[in-house]
C-alpha cells in the first residue's frame, strides 16, 4: 500500500505556482530521490507532505490522511508518523545528545522514564553514535550533528523519513556515509525521500529517481 499518493496536484505559495500535475506514490520502505536546482520546488513539495505548506488542487494522501481538507489539529498526529531531517542540524545547541532527544520525547508524549532510555539507545546504536550521547552539538563534527538529527528522526519509529538535502552543508566523505545510513534505514522498513541537488549521491547510491524542473516533477 502506497504511504503517499499525489496525482495531479498543485503546489502554489501565495498567487505563485512552484509545481502544477505533480503525481507520484511511495511505497513502505522505498527509497526515493528528489533532485532538481535550488528554487526548483524540492522543499515545498516536502513541506505539503508534512502538513507545513496546503495542497489547494488535485489529490493528496498521505497514510490516512487526505491533505486537501485535512484539519489543523490533525496535522501532529500525521507529523508522529513522519521523521524530518534538516540540512542545518536544528539541534538544540544548550544540551547534550541525549536531552536534545529527551526534549523529543518529552514533547511527543512518553512518560517512561525506562522506556525513554531504552529507545534513545537504541536510536543512537542505529546511527552510530552510542558513544557520544553525553557531548553537545559543538563538539561534534557536522556528519556527526547529521547522524543525531537521523537518530532524533527515527526516536517515534516514523514509517516516512524526509531528508532535505541532508549532504548539504558535509563534506562528500561524510555525505556518502549519511546517504548509506539513510539506505540502510529504508532497507530496514522505512520509507526515505531525500531531496538533493548532488547528482553524485544518485549515482553512487541508486534509488528511485523523479526531478524537478519547469515546475513539473518528472520521472
Amino acid at each position: 500500500m502506497a504511504l503517499i499518493d499525489y496525482k495531479n496536484v498543485e503546489i502554489r505559495k501565495e498567487e505563485n505556482v512552484i509545481l502544477k500535475d505533480v503525481t507520484f506514490s511511495v511505497n513502505q520502505g522505498e527509497f526515493l530521490y528528489i533532485i532538481g536546482k535550488v528554487g526548483s520546488g524540492k522543499s515545498s513539495l516536502l513541506k505539503t507532505i508534512y502538513g507545513e505548506m496546503p495542497v489547494k488542487e488535485g489529490a493528496a494522501m498521505v497514510f490516512d490522511y487526505n491533505l486537501s481538507i485535512i484539519k489543523r489539529k490533525q496535522i501532529p498526529f500525521l507529523r508522529r508518523k513522519i521523521g524530518i531531517v534538516f540540512q542545518d542540524f536544528q539541534l538544540l545547541t544548550d544540551r547534550s545528545v541525549y536531552k536534545n532527544l529527551l526534549f523529543v520525547l518529552k514533547a511527543t508524549g512518553w512518560k517512561d522514564a525506562v522506556a525513554m532510555q531504552q529507545r534513545m539507545d537504541i536510536v543512537l546504536e542505529q546511527v552510530g553514535m552510542t558513544n557520544k550521547h553525553y557531548k553537545f552539538p559543538h563538539e561534534l563534527s557536522g556528519g556527526e550533528q547529521q547522524r543525531i538529527v537521523i537518530a532524533r528522526a527515527l526516536l517515534n519509529s516514523p514509517e516516512l523519513i524526509l531528508a532535505d538535502e541532508p549532504t548539504g552543508n558535509l563534506d562528500p566523505e561524510t555525505g556518502a556515509q549519511i546517504v548509506q545510513l539513510l539506505h540502510d534505514i529504508s532497507k530496514n522498513g522505512t520509507a526515505v525521500i531525500m531531496t538533493t541537488h548532488n547528482y553524485q549521491w544518485v549515482q553512487n547510491f541508486t534509488a528511485k529517481v523523479m526531478k524537478c524542473e519547469d515546475r513539473q516533477l518528472v520521472d
